[in-house]
Order: C-alpha cells, then sequence, then structure tokens
C-alpha cells in the first residue's frame, strides 16, 4: 500500500492558462463529421476512461459547427447570424449552450473555433466584422477555450505584413477583454511572422508554432523537433502550440483507423511535446482508447514534465547527428531530460552533465517506467531504439 502527496499551491490573478491546456479536439479524427453527440460521447469518455483524473479538461469542437452561406445544404445552409448579428450553429448542433452544460456538469471545459476572416476553413461562417458579437456569444454558451483561426482572413489580406498580421488577434483580443468570462484564446496562424514573438504581446495564451500535423513520423519529428528557437518565448499563461497530439484512432472524418506511429514514435511525440510545455490537445476518438493509448496519455510523472508550474520549455542541450538531448527546468530544482534517437537503426544516446549545467552525483528515474534507475556521475546513457526516446528526470542525491 503506497503513498503519494504534495503541496497544493492556489495562484490568483489576472493570468489564466497559467500551465499548458490538455483536452481533446475534434478535427483529427471527425473533421466536418462532427456533431452534437460525437461532443457528448468524447465528454463521456474523457470522464468515463479516467484522463479527467490526470489534468485533462477541455473538450474542443473544432470547424463545421457554424452554418454557409448560399449553401442550399439541408444541414448548414440558411442563414448564418440572425437579426442581431448573433451567429448561429448548424443542425448537427441544436443547442450549443445547453450542450455546454452538459459539458460543464461533467466537471469538464468547452472550447470552439473560428475565423477572423469572413469564412473558415472549409468555408463555414466566420468572424469577420461581427467579432464582438462573437465573443458575447461564446461567452453567453459558457466557452471556455477560443481556436482562432487565420484560414479564411487570407482572403482579406493576401500579402501581410507584420502589423496586418497582428491585427485580427489584437481586435479579438480586445472584444474578448469586453465579456465577462475568462477564455484561453489559442492563435492559430502556423507560426507566420515567428508568433512565438508577439503571441504574447496581443494576448494569446498560446499559438501555433508550425503547420497542421499528419500521423507521419517526418511531419511529427520535422515539427517537434524545430523548435528550440521558440523556447524563450514560452511562460505561464503563453504557451507554443505544436498542434495536436496524432496517437490513438484518427481519420479526419468520418472514417477512423489506427495512428501510422509507431509506439516508439508515439512515446517520442508525447515526451517531446511535454519537454516543449505544448498545449496537449488529443486528437483520437476516446471512445475507442486502446490500452496503450491510455496508458500513454496517463503516465503523471510524463505529464508533470509538461504541467511543471515554472513554465520552462526544453532546449537543445547536444546533437551528434541524428542524436539529441533536449532539457528543461523544473520548479523543484530538478531537470526533465529527453534522450532522442532519430536515427533508422538502435543508438546509444548520452546525456552529458556538463551540456545540462549540472555537477556531481544525479539520481535518474525513468519517467516511463516509473522507475529508479540509480545514482551517476557525470553521465546518464542508453540504448534506444529506432525513433525511440527515454524521458528521465535528474535529482540530486538527497532531493526527495
Amino acid at each position: 500500500m503506497g503513498r503519494d502527496r504534495r503541496t497544493l499551491k492556489l495562484v490568483v490573478g489576472d493570468t489564466i492558462a497559467l500551465t499548458p491546456p490538455m483536452g481533446w479536439n475534434s478535427w483529427n479524427c471527425w473533421g466536418c463529421a462532427i456533431d452534437e453527440d460525437k461532443i457528448k460521447e468524447a465528454a463521456d469518455a474523457m470522464v468515463r476512461n479516467g484522463l479527467i483524473n490526470h489534468g485533462w479538461q477541455y473538450i474542443n469542437i473544432d470547424d463545421c459547427w457554424m452554418k454557409k452561406l448560399d449553401s442550399d445544404d439541408p444541414i448548414s445552409g440558411g442563414p448564418t447570424r440572425d437579426e442581431c448579428g448573433r451567429i448561429l450553429t448548424n443542425k448537427r448542433f441544436p443547442d450549443m449552450k445547453a450542450l455546454t452544460d452538459e459539458v460543464h456538469n461533467l466537471g469538464l471545459k468547452m472550447g470552439i473555433y473560428i475565423s477572423p476572416g469572413p469564412r473558415t476553413c472549409q468555408r463555414y461562417e466566420g468572424s469577420w466584422k461581427h467579432e464582438l458579437h462573437d465573443a458575447q456569444r461564446f461567452a453567453e454558451w459558457g466557452i471556455d477555450y477560443l481556436k482562432y483561426d487565420w484560414c479564411g482572413y487570407g482572403s482579406i489580406v493576401r500579402r501581410p505584413d507584420l502589423e496586418q498580421m497582428k491585427a485580427p488577434y489584437v481586435f479579438m483580443r480586445m472584444c474578448l477583454d469586453r465579456i465577462d468570462r475568462d477564455i484561453v484564446y489559442s492563435l492559430c496562424q502556423y507560426g507566420m511572422g515567428d508568433v512565438w514573438e508577439w503571441g504574447t504581446e496581443v494576448g494569446g495564451n498560446c499559438w501555433r508554432t508550425t503547420g497542421d500535423i499528419p500521423d507521419t513520423w517526418g511531419s511529427m519529428a520535422g515539427i517537434g523537433f524545430a523548435q528550440d528557437k521558440c523556447s524563450p518565448y514560452a511562460c505561464p499563461g503563453h504557451w507554443n502550440d505544436r498542434d495536436m497530439l496524432v496517437v490513438g484512432k484518427v481519420g479526419w472524418g468520418p472514417n477512423l483507423r489506427d495512428s501510422h506511429l509507431t509506439p516508439n514514435e508515439q512515446y517520442t511525440h508525447m515526451s517531446l511535446w511535454c519537454l516543449l510545455c505544448s498545449p496537449l490537445l488529443i486528437g483520437c476518438d476516446l471512445t475507442q482508447l486502446d490500452e496503450f493509448t491510455l496508458n500513454l496519455l496517463t503516465n503523471d510523472e510524463v505529464l508533470e514534465v509538461n504541467q511543471d508550474p515554472l513554465g520552462r520549455q526544453a532546449r537543445r542541450v547536444s546533437q551528434d547527428g541524428y542524436l539529441e538531448v533536449w532539457a528543461k527546468k523544473m520548479e523543484d530544482g530538478s531537470a526533465a531530460v529527453g534522450l532522442f534517437n532519430r536515427d533508422e537503426t538502435p543508438k546509444t544516446v548520452t546525456a552529458q552533465w556538463s551540456d545540462l549545467g549540472l555537477t556531481g552525483p544525479q539520481r535518474v528515474r525513468d519517467l516511463w517506467r516509473q522507475k529508479d534507475l540509480g545514482t551517476f556521475t557525470g553521465q546518464f546513457e542508453a540504448e534506444i531504439p529506432r525513433h525511440g526516446c527515454v524521458l528521465v528526470r535528474l535529482f540530486a542525491p538527497n532531493a526527495t
């Protein structure tokens, strides 16, 4: 019979998202085949599978919940707004307020998606010239998270300069500040204009630093291992977002399949996103979680690397060809360290204390296996399979 305890810290102030948001987004599994029932099923599954007990809390609806102007589609056609300018949902979402209330009653939070342009990526109604109406509407529904996707805004400004890139996000920030509700504000514009350098300035709580991620090694590794330049700009309340987790059953709607990432690649995916303090948004069908995926998403020692209150994003501390070591300082003074093998064959990867800014003996704990490996001096090395990783935490020997 074991015991586990820790100090609970309450932080009160104007800054929200003090740790990276954790939740689920509908796009990578359902795409435009989303409806109210699938949202309810995802919320129920988040509770039933116990994800809620490990910090997962947002249920986010992506594109395709609105109507389409000039469309004869019986589901999405018809007027897109009422006589007061308030946006209307399509027939797949007959009562957004009731749906949000149901999600809240499960102890979860609700997120939504829209574009600053006249149309969304999928040509549904956007916020253009109705930004305050939409902010007020989201508050009325009880929304907790807004993904604001540049997409259709490209028809307004085709070759934007830096100030034009900022403008729609500044304006929606002003609108959100006028409503009486805390809403996590996620800027989705794919890293244009080095958004990590000014995302905080325009009031973002997180911002995409990349294009969309498919479930391939090339995409995931290409995104994850290119994030060192963004590291200085992450801090509590403001996070670099590498897009959603492509684990479990995905498909972009309506047909689902297993992720194309191998198990080792999924360990690398999760380890790297946690080290990078990225928002963690599950992209798979939560009603079909297998044991491997559930374990991947509920290892508290791994999730703690992502949720550490210091909010320090990992940096690449060494690289030898396709072998890399990334490390981040934790609030308690320990270091979370990822040893990665991007090569095509097994390799030994070594983390040197000199690269990590450490001296003397260090107690090493394997976070995926939740096992102490012993005390090491000067370095730690591990044999790592193709596209795999080892995620460890280093403590001074007398640390608890």
